[in-house]
């Protein structure tokens, strides 16, 4: 349990990473709306689904984004949500909302446009995707786990709750998982999308021209200087006549 003041006079409490941001608020709030919508109105899955048949044949090319904010059932949704809290708390912490933003819809967007590439190839595996109805955040999770075992790669998870290992062996234990679970695609999950999310995640975070490192060093420079200046007390704008016992320690 961590502890966050929310005011110098006030404090609470959080379990996890911390309390929600708006922007994962906005992102979770999203997607129960959807959910429950498909509840009431099944056109909903049929239309904003992936289909990579109506992507090629019809040009239904909004679906290789709305589909990151459908599920297909309660237990789908709830541990996507839970990820995305747990793990892309710290990273909005570490990137800003912006780029962290910029990161989850590039990174869902192009796994849902790997899956349909995926489907094109000429095999039985692949093949079986084509006429698939693909739903979940699980495309732009699967993004934001590999990045935090690139930015806090020793941090401890427990998987299955259980075993403790490090963010990096986890992330390359569910990478291998997606990619052999891809090659066969059975039991109706799109591995295919888990591993796309995977790779556009690693290839946004390597080509990026602003690296999040970079703005991280940035903002703690400027934040030394700042401090240093402090320290100095150094002001702009020469001497005042109120100023004559001032000592610079």
């Amino acid at each position: 349990m961590r502890r966050y003041p929310s005011s110098p006079y006030a404090s609470s409490f959080s379990f996890g990473p911390g309390p929600l941001s708006t922007a994962l608020k906005a992102l979770i709030g999203a997607n129960v709306v959807m959910f429950v919508g498909q509840f009431f109105f099944s056109i909903i899955t049929d239309v904003l689904g992936l289909h990579p048949i109506f992507v090629t044949r019809s040009l239904w090319v909004w679906q290789i984004a709305t589909y990151m904010f459908l599920h297909g059932g309660i237990f789908h949704i709830v541990f996507n949500m839970l990820a995305l809290w747990m793990f892309g708390t710290e990273l909005e912490r570490t990137w800003g909302t912006r780029y962290f933003l910029k990161f989850y819809f590039v990174t869902g967007i192009g796994a849902g446009l790997l899956t349909v590439l995926f489907s094109w190839m000429p095999f039985a595996f692949a093949q079986q995707l084509y006429r698939s109805n693909i739903i979940g955040a699980s495309g732009a999770i699967y993004g934001v786990l590999l990045a935090y075992g690139l930015y806090f790669p020793d941090r401890p998870i427990y998987m299955y709750f259980v075993f403790p290992i490090p963010a990096k062996v986890f992330v390359a234990i569910i990478g291998a998982i997606a990619f052999f679970s891809s090659l066969s695609e059975s039991g109706g999950v799109a591995n295919a999308t888990h591993l796309g999310g995977l790779i556009v995640a690693y290839l946004y975070l390597k080509s990026a021209r602003v690296h999040p490192l970079s703005e991280l060093k940035y903002r703690y420079l400027k934040w030394k200087i700042n401090r240093i200046r402090k320290k100095f007390d150094v002001y702009s704008g020469g001497r005042g006549a109120d100023d004559w016992d001032r000592r610079v320690h």
